[in-house]
């Protein structure tokens, strides 16, 4: 899995696999899934990320496992 934050477009994106994206869907406003050739979410970008998060937050990525 890899995560990308663009500073400059305020959009994160996770992409979850390497298969080929077939298929993109905004399925709330700034929030887009990418779908692979077996419908399967392979990747997810939420824009506008300034809004939605702190400023404290954009700073630290916390990665959790449970």
């Amino acid at each position: 899995m890899k995560v990308h934050f663009d500073k400059k477009s305020d959009a994160l994106y996770f992409r979850l696999d390497d298969s080929v994206i077939t298929e993109s869907e905004e399925v709330k406003p700034g929030v887009i899934l990418d779908y692979n050739k077996k419908n399967q979410v392979v990747g997810v970008e939420i824009l506008n990320v300034k809004k939605r998060v702190s400023k404290a937050s954009l700073n630290e990525m916390k990665f959790e496992i449970a």
